[in-house]
Formats: structure tokens, C-alpha cells, sequence
């Protein structure tokens, strides 16, 4: 453990640090260093699209180094928080190469979250300042911080982000009213520039933390496994306040050199025409987007030939939507991807010819992690047996900011526990069948919420199933099953065991209790809130 400048005791190993520098797994550069380079050799290099608005590598510097100007003047220092709770849009990546110009930490904040969780994280991260969207989606934001305020003493300053007027409250009035950028005080690559909390899907959220070069070694990896290439157009309907959403969306166009276009609302079939017209070659998302692209390419018999990779995880992925999506576009490889806030992209996929099974089965092979499965009391297991997933590497986080999550979930060896259930194959990948606590234990039996998840899939009127534990007199927990019905369709509860007495699953895994929804509450990355279906189902009882 070392205290990091930020003031957060952090996971630290000196010995692995300087093993991974010697190795350029870790480069100790900032993506203020890239962005700075990028503008001085090809400031017309186009790096993000927003809304039809192409922002060039020289704007970016310009704005940057503007407001890192502006927020210095404003008594910002290293090791500072600042938070932004925008959606999509490109002004989030001046904030960000403003922050890391002065070595500040960046809180990215969904935007959905409210009053209760904005309070939580802004309080939790000791954030200094925050940039918000004024109004967004019929919501006030300007007015929840005015609410929140008085309850924030160490929130200093509150700006808008394109507000009503662009005065010194807005950040367009910041920006051209900055002074001289002064000299600065060099950044740590190792110092802590990212603070992300967790989706909560298990509980309270955590606050992950990433360094400079933990952050760029992960989007670098991403890059080279894929195949991304300078001159590659991107698309980010993630938000770029998820870590996927962040390195893809905001970073890696500095790194890499790609165009990115920032899509502001997930709508498949306007991402349909964004991928036709900006000859898009490249996306990433949760699972609920990649089944709706392929249902309105398909609908529309429609194929976006430039579309070459399309990685999907962060929801549980069935085997049958990666082997529709090469059915549906002969051009694109789709395949599961593995990863989370604390360790991102633990797993790249199966993208080769050849792999199209991998690519749909597992959960992709393990690129530049230490990956191992564990049982209940820490011992190492052989491939192919199930136990929870512990992971360590250079792109993995250096801990929580609460010390005392850090000691639960990193090992003395340094591995992270992740909390997630699987194991490991002979061709190097991961197969994620659970979390921890999404295991129901029925009277004893063990039974994993995915696998039925699966088998649910496999019906064709079924778009979604998520499977959770309920409530047992007798048993303790059995099965219950969340069933979202496909457009058009219909299905019933004797349809689905119906199928799983074709499939000759085992009577245990029936749902008990099936429960047809329009939608999941889910959170910003796609991930279903289990933990508010476990609640609905207990007031139903």
C-alpha cells in the first residue's frame, strides 16, 4: 500500500511497477501527453463526433489547456477531484485532458443517477467541483445540486456544461475567459486519475480506483488485439461515464488515432445509419444493443458492410445472439468480452477466423492478465472447474478509495476477487457462469442463474430472461424467472417448460415463478439490477 497525492491509500507493488515499465506494459504517459502530441503533429485530425459536430485534436488542446488554465486559477491542485455528470458529449473530453493537465482525479457520474446517489458519490469522492448538464432528458440537474449543496461542504464549485448562458457558472465562459495556462508541476503516471463507482448491482456502490497508466494499458491492449487502426471510425453509444464508454469514447482516440462518434442516446436504428454513414468500423456495447441492431438490420435486410467487430459484455451474452450476428452481417465478428470497473477487459475475445465457436461459448481468451479460479477457502483450482474468478494485471485498478474494500477483494499476492463465478479452459479463456450471490441454492443444490438464462434464450419468443434467487419456506431459495417477450410474439409460462423438458434440464432449474416484464431495470452500462428484481419478487410474496 502506498498514500497516493489524491490522499487515498492505494494498492501498490513496486517490485510488479518497475517490472511492468522495464516490460512497456506501463508507458508513464498521461493522456494529456498524447492529446498534446496529436495537436501539435496533426491538429485537423478529427477525434470525436458529436451530434454531427466534428472536434479536432487542435480544439481539443485549445479548450484544454483553456480550462486546466481556468480551474487552476480556481485553486485546483493535484490530487483534486472533479466530477462531471454530462451525457455523451464532447465537452467531456476537454474536462478530462483539463484534469489530467494538473493531475486532478475525474469522477465521472451517470446520468441517471439522482439526488441520493449524486450526494453519495460527490460526498464519498471528496469532489471539489462538478460539471453538469444544465437540463438533460426533462431532467434538472442545475436544479438537484442546488438541493445537494448545503449538504457538500467541501463542493466548492458547480458549472454547466452548454447552460442557458455562457458566463463564468458555464464552461464555455470559463474557457474563454482563462487566463495564461502558468507553468505546471509535472503528473505522476502512477498517481491515481480516475474515480468510478461501481453500478451497485450487488449493493452500496464502491469507488474504483485507476491510475494514469493503468487506464492506458487496458485501451492499448483493446486496440491491438482487435485490430483497431489509426484512421478507424468508432462508435460509443456506451456512456462515457462507464470505464468503457471513458477509454473508448474519450482516450483512445489519442492513443490510437481513431474518429469516434459520441451517440448520446442508444436508438439501434439510428446507430444503423451512423455505422452507414460514417463508415463505421468498430463498437462496443452491452448486450440489450447488440440484439437491437441485429433486429432492425435484419428487419430492414440491411448488412453495414464496414462494421468489422462488435465485442459485447458487461450482461450475460447467450451463445445464439453472437452466432446470429454472422448470420445477419457477413462482415462483422461479434464475441464476448469479459471484464469490469476494477479489472477492464480481463478477457478480449475470440475475433479470429476459426474461433466462431470461442467467440460465442466463452467468454473470451485472457490477454495480459494473471487469471485464476479459487474455491470457497482461496485454493487455486484446475482448468475447467467452477470457482470465482481472481485476476491480476496492469490494467487492474490500484483499489478502492474505502481501504477496507481493498482488504476484502485484492489477495496478499495481489490478485482482485472478483465475485464473479467461472472457470477456465484449455484454450486460455473464461467462461463466466455466475456471481457469487447470483448462485441459488436450492435446498443444497447449487444452481446457476446463467445456465438457465441460457436455456430461456434458446426459446424464440423470448428477447430476454434474467434469473434470480426467490424465497423458499421449504428450500430456503428456488428459481424465479424475469421473461421480457419479443415484439409481435407471444409465450407462456407452459411454453418455457415446455422447452426445458425438449432440453432435459434437470427439474431443479425450472422456474418456479415466472414473471413477464416489458423491461429490466437496468443500469447505464446494460447491466441488470438483480438486486431490484430480488426486491420485487419478495413484495409479490
Amino acid at each position: 500500500m502506498r498514500q497516493d497525492i489524491s490522499g487515498w491509500e492505494v494498492q501498490w507493488d513496486q517490485a510488479r511497477a518497475d517490472q511492468w515499465v522495464r516490460e512497456g506494459k506501463w508507458l508513464n504517459r498521461t493522456v494529456a501527453d498524447a492529446a498534446r502530441e496529436l495537436a501539435q503533429a496533426s491538429p485537423e485530425r478529427v477525434t470525436q463526433v458529436c451530434a454531427g459536430r466534428e472536434v479536432t485534436a487542435g480544439e481539443v488542446w485549445t479548450k484544454a489547456t483553456r480550462l486546466a488554465s481556468a480551474l487552476w486559477q480556481h485553486g485546483f491542485r493535484a490530487g483534486d477531484v472533479v466530477a462531471f455528470q454530462t451525457p455523451n458529449w464532447h465537452e467531456s473530453v476537454f474536462i478530462d485532458v483539463a484534469a489530467c493537465l494538473l493531475g486532478l482525479v475525474v469522477c465521472p457520474i451517470v446520468t441517471i443517477y439522482r439526488d441520493r446517489e449524486v450526494e453519495l458519490i460527490l460526498s464519498d469522492s471528496r469532489a471539489k467541483g462538478i460539471f453538469i448538464a444544465e437540463n438533460f432528458r426533462g431532467f434538472d440537474f442545475a436544479a438537484m445540486l442546488a438541493r445537494l449543496r448545503p449538504t457538500l461542504p467541501k463542493l466548492e464549485h458547480v458549472w454547466t456544461v452548454r447552460g442557458a448562458t455562457d458566463g463564468p457558472g458555464d464552461l464555455r465562459g470559463l474557457v474563454a475567459n482563462a487566463p495564461p495556462l502558468p507553468v505546471l508541476p509535472p503528473v505522476s503516471p502512477d498517481a491515481v486519475k480516475l474515480v468510478l463507482y461501481t453500478s451497485g448491482t450487488t449493493g452500496r456502490p464502491k469507488a474504483v480506483l485507476h491510475s494514469h497508466n493503468s487506464l492506458i494499458r487496458a485501451t492499448l491492449m483493446c486496440a491491438k488485439h482487435w485490430g483497431i487502426r489509426p484512421g478507424d471510425t468508432t462508435l460509443m453509444p456506451s456512456p462515457v461515464t462507464h470505464v468503457t464508454g471513458f477509454s473508448h469514447g474519450i482516450e483512445m482516440p489519442f492513443y490510437v488515432g481513431t474518429r469516434c462518434v459520441l451517440m448520446e442516446r442508444w436508438d439501434a436504428t439510428k446507430a444503423a445509419d451512423i455505422i452507414e454513414r460514417e463508415q463505421v468500423s468498430f463498437t462496443i456495447g452491452a448486450t440489450p444493443f447488440l440484439q437491437e441492431l441485429m433486429d432492425v438490420v435484419e428487419a430492414q435486410g440491411r448488412t453495414l458492410p464496414s462494421l468489422r467487430l462488435f465485442p459485447c459484455g458487461g450482461a450475460a451474452v447467450a451463445p445464439e445472439i453472437i452466432y446470429r450476428v454472422a448470420r445477419v452481417l457477413p462482415n462483422c465478428r461479434a464475441f464476448r468480452v469479459y471484464g469490469s470497473s476494477e479489472a477492464p477487459m480481463i478477457t478480449l475475445g475470440f475475433c479470429a477466423p476459426g474461433q466462431e465457436q470461442l467467440a460465442a461459448e466463452t467468454d473470451g481468451e485472457v490477454i495480459d492478465y494473471d487469471v485464476r479460479a479459487v474455491d470457497l477457502d482461496g485454493r487455486l483450482l484446475p482448468i475447467g472447474q467452477e470457482g470465482e474468478l481472481c485476476a491480476r494485471g496492469p490494467s487492474l485498478c490500484l483499489g478502492y478509495a474505502d481501504a477496507g474494500q481493498s482488504a476484502e477483494a485484492f489477495d496478499s499476492e495481489g490478485y482482485f476477487h472478483t465475485g464473479d463465478i467461472g472457470y477456465l479452459t484449455a484454450e486460455n479463456a473464461v467462461v463466466f457462469t455466475g456471481r457469487i450471490k447470483d448462485l441459488i441454492n436450492r435446498g443444497g443444490e447449487k444452481i446457476s442463474a446463467k445456465e438457465v438464462e441460457d436455456l430461456l434464450h434458446q426459446h424464440p419468443a423470448v428477447l430476454g430472461a434474467a434469473v434470480i434467487a426467490m424465497p423458499h419456506a421449504r428450500l430456503g431459495e428456488t428459481v424465479c424467472a424475469y421473461v421480457i417477450v419479443r415484439p409481435g410474439r407471444t409465450v407462456s409460462a407452459a411454453d418455457i417448460y415446455e422447452l426445458l423438458d425438449a432440453v432435459g434440464v434437470a427439474k431443479q432449474k425450472y422456474p418456479e415463478h415466472i414473471l413477464f416484464v416489458d423491461q429490466f431495470p437496468s443500469t447505464a452500462s446494460g447491466k441488470v439490477r438483480k438486486d431490484l428484481l430480488r426486491a420485487d419478487v419478495r413484495e409479490r410474496l
